[in-house]
């Protein structure tokens, strides 16, 4: 499994962030964002939009904090973008990555 981690916010939440293959068998990877109230919630938000295999094991990859700061405002608190980071890429919501 690719790496993740997360991070704790003063407020209680988590950021998770995890790095993980395209959907639908398509070629690299994308490092996913998820804004909860813990890491469980995190996982599960994953989860039921269709990723069942995600896991996060340890705290190899946390988010930088331009990552916390790009989940933070964003309205549904999860978004994606390929990975490795390419500077001129933005985030992309969850929807753009999963076809709905």
């Amino acid at each position: 499994m690719p790496g993740g981690g997360f991070v704790r916010l003063p407020g209680g939440s988590v950021v998770v962030a995890l790095t993980l293959p395209r959907p639908a068998g398509e070629y690299g990877n994308v490092r996913v964002l998820v804004h909860a109230a813990n890491r469980a919630r995190a996982l599960t938000r994953l989860r039921n939009l269709g990723m069942r295999a995600v896991y996060l094991r340890g705290n190899a990859q946390p988010p930088t904090p331009d990552e916390v700061t790009a989940v933070l405002h964003h309205p549904d608190g999860l978004l994606w973008r390929g990975a490795p980071d390419r500077a001129q890429e933005l985030w992309h919501p969850i929807r753009a990555l999963l076809g709905t």
